[in-house]
């Protein structure tokens, strides 16, 4: 025990410990429990108080001295690592600079972490120097020391390595301050019992207490045994020496009961195993069948759960389908009901227009006979006629057609009421039979003009930039009508019809719709619960949002025009000129029909139609002050060069 600048060493050579700041009256307090230890076993121990400013020091000093030939030190409480930047540890210095007649060992936890053995003996000289008495004594107590290790090798922990100790010094001189010799005995590990595994072995020698000594990693003692000189007497020894015999018979009594205790346990352990081995199987299985049943029940579950979805999905199918047909009721109810109130209102109404009986009808056209027939529509089949001694084309309005009457009512109070010069005229009607009849267009529609329907002739490139020109006007009209603007909604080439000049003018307004005039501009739109018109010429916007406004013209006229100088369908006509443009192939996606192109021109003619044609309304160009004056410059250099060409 070392306190302040005080160590401690008791006589048989063990290194008590260290307790930092220990006054001097409790230091006698850290040797009760060895003392009582020591009475207990019938050991005379001497406890040695040393002062000095370094531990290692002091106990160098004493083993000079009093010439200590074994020493036992605790290890450092420092780790590895730490212990080998840290020169000052006390068993490292001790194990450096003892004598070479001093063997030093180093304990850890009860167990021997190392052991400095010495160089040469010592008890030779000391045995030569003692008198013949003494000899025999320390002869007396070798023997009595290998008997006593031999009865405490049975209690040593194989597992736990440890190096125990028993002592006896005998007096030198008459004073009492020496410790002359210490023998450490290794115990033979042939004496000790060995256990499959540390636990096995706590459950051995948990029992043994009476009759041992104590030798674990917790209380690790060494005791020492100090012969007098005058215990020369031979009696005094064999007392001794039955005392000895007879607690190792006690002992072996003992451990032989502690070892059928610990069978009698292994078995019981085993026992116990194999019970908690077949719970554990029968827990096993009781919980794959639980796992296996509420698999079931889910399955089942899920059974239910799907039978319940078809049936309330057969029952909303029911409830859709019994609305569709009431849906369809009411809308054929509607139909009929407004057809009726068409009728009146022409029949009531002083539009200006000519009405004609269907006998008058149908003696123009022959009782419609497929040889009068010049074209279908959505509307209904169109028929060339002559009516006072007028050609005329008339269009009939087919009995399933969807709208109708009411694309009839619109174009007839459309054309009833507007006159221009690129609008087709409106004749007549025949209200009861839904018939239209307008003037007669030589050349048919742009569509055939320009698909050359009939292997006709191409159209030149300056009547087709005056052709554009006129439809612009022509829609120009539609969307500055008084006192609401009109929106045509499907305007294409077929909607375009063609006189014996060329001129155009634009027909099929039955679907054109009225917007209030605060809605007609291009930022705010009226909207419409379904897109009306024909696909490719559909404004996107229109057709996604429903709101409608004459921008959504423009759109089709970008498409349109961009067919005018093409001669193709509709279908992705946009992207193909873009790509043209980008690639320097221009002049390869024009109609081949038709030489000497102004290319210069032609391309502005593209672009400004790519611009017509913007997926959104805000980036299209306004109609009057962008798009017809650049047409009309472009007619006007047309026409130009038609007039130089006829001269």
């Amino acid at each position: 025990m070392f306190g302040s600048r005080t160590q401690q060493i008791v006589e048989n050579g063990v290194v008590q410990g260290s307790n930092r700041g220990l006054s001097d009256q409790d230091t006698p307090k850290v040797f009760t429990p060895f003392r009582a230890y020591s009475a207990r076993k019938g050991i005379a121990v001497k406890e040695v108080v040393i002062e000095d400013i370094e531990v290692s020091k002091g106990l160098l000093d004493y083993i000079n001295n009093h010439r200590v030939t074994n020493i036992v030190l605790g290890a450092s409480s420092r780790s590895a690592l730490s212990r080998k930047f840290w020169s000052h540890d006390v068993p490292t210095i001790i194990n450096k600079s003892a004598p070479d007649f001093c063997t030093v060992y180093v304990i850890s936890k009860g167990k021997q972490q190392s052991v400095r053995p010495a160089a040469k003996p010592f008890a030779s000289s000391l045995s030569a120097t003692l008198p013949s008495s003494q000899a025999w004594s320390a002869a007396r107590l070798s023997n009595y020391s290998e008997s006593s290790d031999v009865s405490r090798s049975v209690y040593t922990r194989p597992e736990q390595n440890i190096v125990g100790s028993e002592m006896m010094k005998p007096k030198i001189g008459p004073s009492n301050a020496s410790m002359d010799n210490l023998d450490v005995h290794n115990r033979d590990p042939r004496n000790s019992y060995s256990r499959s595994s540390p636990s096995d072995d706590r459950g051995l020698f948990a029992p043994l207490s009476h009759g041992s000594v104590d030798i674990t990693a917790q209380n690790l003692d060494f005791t020492q045994v100090s012969v007098k000189e005058n215990c020369s007497s031979s009696s005094s020894w064999e007392a001794e020496m039955n005392r000895l015999k007879l607690e190792l018979r006690q002992t072996l009594n003992m451990y032989n009961t502690a070892c059928k205790e610990a069978v009698s346990a292994n078995q019981t352990a085993k026992e116990l195993h194999q019970w908690k081995m077949e719970e554990a199987s029968r827990f096993k299985q009781a919980r794959i069948s639980e796992e296996a049943a509420l698999a079931i029940a889910e399955m089942e579950k899920a059974k239910g759960r799907a039978a319940i979805e078809a049936a309330q999905k057969a029952q909303k199918l029911a409830e859709i389908e019994a609305k569709r047909r009431k849906y369809a009721e009411l809308k054929a109810k509607r139909v009929t009901e407004e057809k009726n109130l068409a009728l009146n209102d022409l029949s009531r109404s002083d539009l200006c227009y000519r009405k004609y009986t269907i006998e008058e009808i149908e003696a123009a056209t022959k009782n419609f006979s497929n040889s009068e027939k010049i074209g279908e529509g959505g509307y209904g089949p169109v028929y060339k006629g002559k009516l006072d001694h007028t050609p005329v084309a008339i269009k009939v309005l087919r009995s399933d057609a969807a709208q109708g009457m009411k694309q009839f009512k619109q174009e007839v109070q459309v054309l009833g009421l507007m006159r221009h010069p690129n609008m087709v005229l409106l004749l007549g009607a025949c209200p009861e039979y839904g018939c239209l009849v307008y003037e007669f267009m030589n050349n048919g529609s742009l569509e055939d003009r320009l698909f050359r329907k009939g292997n006709t002739p191409p159209i030149p490139w300056e009547i087709r930039f005056k052709i554009a020109a006129e439809i612009a006007t022509g829609l120009l009209f539609l969307h500055q009508a008084k006192p609401e603007p009109l929106v045509h909604r499907d305007l294409k080439p077929a909607n375009i019809l063609l006189d014996s000049n060329y001129s155009c003018k634009i027909s099929d307004v039955g679907l054109a719709r009225l917007v209030p005039p605060s809605v007609a501009d291009c930022v705010t739109q009226y909207h419409m619960t379904s897109a009306a018109g024909t696909f490719c010429y559909i404004d996107p916007e229109y057709q996604q949002t429903g709101k409608l406004g004459t921008k959504s013209d423009i759109y089709s006229l970008g498409v349109m025009l961009l067919q005018i100088i093409t001669a193709r369908p509709p279908m992705g006509l946009t992207h193909h000129v873009e790509r043209a443009i980008e690639n320097g192939t221009f002049a390869d996606i024009l109609d081949p029909t038709v030489p000497n192109w102004p290319m210069e021109e032609t391309l502005n003619y593209a672009k400004l139609s790519l611009k017509c044609a913007e997926l959104r309304k805000k980036d299209r160009p306004d109609l009057g002050s962008v798009i017809l004056p650049e047409l009309n410059k472009l007619k006007e250099l047309g026409m130009s060069s038609k007039r130089t060409t006829d001269s």
